[in-house]
């Protein structure tokens, strides 16, 4: 089972990450957290980097359900996405797989919710 659900598309970075976010919000996610993995590394290190973005992005009815069954399972949130450039116009878009999170907390009473958060996901990334 792969760790992320990912998706090459033929557009702008800039659109890409607008794309996205308004997608997330279809599905009843906000973003809590913005990275801008390349302005970051720069400051940081000087060094030049791709146009990589990671949005920590947070649905409130599940996050708050899987704390109710699993109390330390806010170290698996938020679900972050990644949009980042491979080339002109060569946009992937990959999210965090939840149903692999989950199976990290071994805990089955978070098998429903991985599974409908990875539907959202999934939703969200086919729409892009």
């Amino acid at each position: 089972m792969s760790y992320h659900i990912s998706r090459t598309v033929g557009m702008s970075f800039g659109d890409a990450v607008s794309k996205v976010t308004e997608e997330l919000k279809k599905e009843g996610f906000g973003i809590l957290t913005e990275i801008d993995v390349k302005a970051t590394l720069k400051k940081k290190l000087d060094v030049d980097f791709r146009e990589y973005v990671i949005l920590g992005s947070c649905n409130p009815p599940f996050a708050y359900e899987a704390l109710k069954r699993e109390d330390k399972v806010g170290i698996l949130l938020p679900c972050n996405v990644v949009v980042q450039e491979h080339g002109p116009g060569k946009v992937e878009v990959s999210a965090v797989d939840p149903l692999t999170a989950m199976e990290v907390a071994q805990n089955p009473k978070l098998q429903d919710l991985g599974e409908q958060v990875h539907a959202k996901l999934k939703t969200v990334i086919d729409a892009v």
